[in-house]
């Protein structure tokens, strides 16, 4: 499931009570940490995440008092259901926290960061549990609610060099029917659920926000060496009508798929054509309009034979069913 804490999703780290020694802004980061040995700022080592200064316990304390912790504060990109948590210790070896917990809150409009620190209503999607230096900690997350936020707590202090939020997005009811509506895009609920091959690169690329900005930020497979070609499956945000296909190949320049064909379908359904196989030119936002397709809860790519592409686009309109159940995963956090 794509990470709905990204920064490129639109996540944001709005509140932290210590980032001495590494930026919380680090936790959001889409790329993997790194690590660069001997390089010393002013406050110590740069690490390449969260790290927070060493907590001692107040003056007067008994030995052994308690120091309590740190926090810090994620707007998800992407309001959604939440499934799992992964907190990734990477290079953090004799500077991570022993224990961690995750909670999470809805908190509707544009508030700032202050006012979700002192006035969200915190619920608890992962208890306090003992995490490994150097390492991803993944944890399952069993809470249907939809969320905006979550706060990350460590105890006592340390260092956390990513957060990931794995989920699935749901658009605001309150935002629809105001233009044109991506019915596959992430930021609206649309989600891979399979592909043939993602060796360069992930698929949930092709339905982030905005236009790549370089071959990186797409999805590409690998060479095929028989008769066959690569695909990827797309769920919707829910069930729509169609009319306008994107399919960008910017930045691919000797590794475009020659053609692609896009089909769908709706529940269980038999496929159906949606832009029968067509050819594709490298470095191109191909559009296309769409006519006479009726509704669809899932959509199929399919390239010929192999190759990357930016950005996948489904332009259209929720049917009243489709409307109707993103009113109810709003309010009811059953995905």
């Amino acid at each position: 499931m794509p990470d709905l804490a990204l920064r490129s999703l639109g996540g944001a780290a709005v509140w932290t009570n210590d980032d001495l020694f590494a930026e919380v802004e680090n936790l959001i980061t889409p790329a993997p940490a790194e690590y660069r040995p001997s390089t010393f700022g002013h406050r110590g080592q740069i690490y390449d995440g969260w790290e927070t200064r060493r907590r001692r316990p107040p003056a007067g304390s008994a030995p052994g008092a308690p120091t309590g912790g740190d926090q810090a504060i994620v707007r998800l990109g992407v309001p959604g259901i939440i499934h799992g948590v992964v907190v990734d210790t990477s290079w953090f070896v004799g500077n991570y926290p022993p224990s961690v917990s995750v909670e999470a809150a809805t908190v509707a409009g544009h508030p700032s960061a202050d006012e979700v620190a002192q006035t969200a209503q915190w619920q608890t999607i992962v208890e306090r549990s003992e995490v490994g230096g150097d390492r991803p900690n993944p944890f399952a997350v069993e809470s249907k609610d939809l969320f905006t936020h979550v706060r990350l707590s460590i105890y006592p202090d340390g260092g956390v060099a990513r957060l990931r939020v794995h989920g699935r997005g749901v658009p605001e009811p309150a935002l629809l029917g105001h233009g044109s509506f991506d019915l596959a895009a992430l930021e609206n609920g649309g989600m891979i659920t399979d592909c043939s091959n993602m060796f360069y690169g992930s698929p949930n690329n092709l339905l982030m926000p905005g236009r790549a900005r370089s071959m990186g930020e797409g999805w590409e497979t690998s060479r095929r060496r028989d008769d066959g070609n690569d695909w990827v499956q797309v769920r919707l945000a829910d069930e729509g009508v169609p009319g306008l296909v994107e399919l960008d190949t910017s930045y691919f320049l000797g590794n475009a798929p020659g053609a692609a064909r896009v089909q769908g379908r709706n529940g269980d359904g038999e496929w159906f054509d949606v832009l029968e196989h067509t050819v594709l030119q490298p470095d191109t936002r191909h559009r296309f309009v769409i006519d006479g397709v009726g509704p669809m809860t899932e959509a199929r790519v399919d390239i010929y034979p192999d190759g990357g592409m930016a950005r996948f686009r489904l332009f259209g309109a929720l049917t009243d069913t489709g409307r109707a159940e993103v009113d109810r995963r709003w309010s009811s956090g059953d995905n």
